[in-house]
């Protein structure tokens, strides 16, 4: 609506509305003490005389308090306002995720899966990052880059979405290639920061490369290693075995996180360790990551004003120009 749009300078003139009401009241009393009462004993002459004038003139004090108020509103100063924003981001942040895809990330301990949680959870963080780029690697007992570094949301997110368990990588959890194929990636950006969100839920048992030489490539190009192990404290239910129809044989299995790895890895990165061990402690991880990692962004508005007080000066003064016409001429006789 129109009103939505106006605001008022000088609210405190409103309180002038307050004289409204007595303004009513002392013309009440006024009209009743002027009016006389005359006695007369038959009234047959005046009859068909019309009173309709008489009782019009009313509307004359009616002008009036309308000017009046809108001669307040106009002291209010009442004015719209047109903001137009112009946004700068002064230094973005490079980010890649690094996202475990071995057979245990299909463990159930978080609904519905370990992977599929934490898709759903990266596509949020990935909708929070508007102004930076983002990279995918997934790895098992190799890795690869799933995609590059990109400010298109768009292409991240279908390729997160298309990241599943397959048998193509080898398998087992090489954290080490994980790690240093994100470096890789990282490694020539010039953004003033980079980021690794390094996932998973098991301990370097494969590939070639140490995840201690990993996280010193990592020191060496400036990069910050955030390390997150899922899974639950204890026994989840996780893939045992394929049956004949290709389907997974689920069974107990206990939960190992070489937490203390991961720990170092961060430490020394200048980055954090989180563990999650369900569906909103996932969530939260990626909020205070979202909250550590700040893009600053210049934002300048420009403010353009349009007075609104001159139709309502105006108005009031045709009212009270309405009022003297009519108080001078039709209603002469009763005023």
């Amino acid at each position: 609506m129109m009103l939505e749009n106006i605001q008022f300078l000088n609210k405190e003139f409103f309180w002038l509305l307050l004289l409204l009401p007595i303004a009513i009241v002392w013309y009440i009393l006024k009209h009743s003490k002027q009016t006389a009462a005359l006695k007369m004993s038959s009234i047959q002459g005046f009859k068909g005389m019309s009173s309709f004038w008489s009782k019009f003139k009313h509307v004359l004090f009616a002008l009036r308090l309308i000017a009046l108020a809108c001669l307040i509103t106009a002291l209010a100063r009442p004015r719209t306002v047109d903001v137009s924003t112009k946004t700068k981001t002064t230094s973005g942040i490079d980010i890649v995720m690094a996202i475990d895809v071995s057979a245990s990330m299909l463990a159930k301990d978080l609904r519905p899966n370990r992977l599929d949680a934490l898709k759903e959870v990266a596509a949020d963080f990935i909708d929070g990052r508007p102004n930076d780029r983002i990279g995918l690697v997934e790895y098992a007992g190799e890795a690869y880059t799933k995609t590059p570094i990109t400010s298109d949301k768009s292409i991240v997110k279908r390729a997160l979405r298309d990241i599943n368990y397959n048998t193509i990588i080898e398998s087992g959890t090489a954290i080490g290639m994980g790690l240093a194929t994100s470096v890789n990636r990282l490694k020539d950006s010039r953004a003033k920061s980079k980021v690794i969100i390094l996932l998973t839920d098991g301990v370097n048992n494969s590939g070639f490369i140490d995840p201690k030489i990993a996280s010193e490539l990592a020191v060496e190009y400036g990069i910050k290693v955030y390390a997150i192990g899922l899974g639950t404290n204890g026994m989840a239910l996780s893939p045992i075995g394929i049956n004949s129809n290709g389907t997974f044989r689920y069974g107990r299995s206990q939960v190992e996180i070489d937490e203390v790895l991961l720990k170092e890895i961060a430490a020394e990165t200048g980055g954090k360790y989180f563990r999650a061990t369900n569906n909103d402690k996932l969530a939260e991880i990626y909020n205070e990551i979202n909250k550590l990692e700040k893009t600053e962004v210049e934002e300048k508005k420009y403010y353009n004003y349009a007075e609104k007080y001159r139709p309502l000066v105006l108005f009031a003064g045709l009212l009270l120009l309405i009022e003297v016409l009519l108080r001078h001429t039709k209603f002469r006789s009763f005023v």
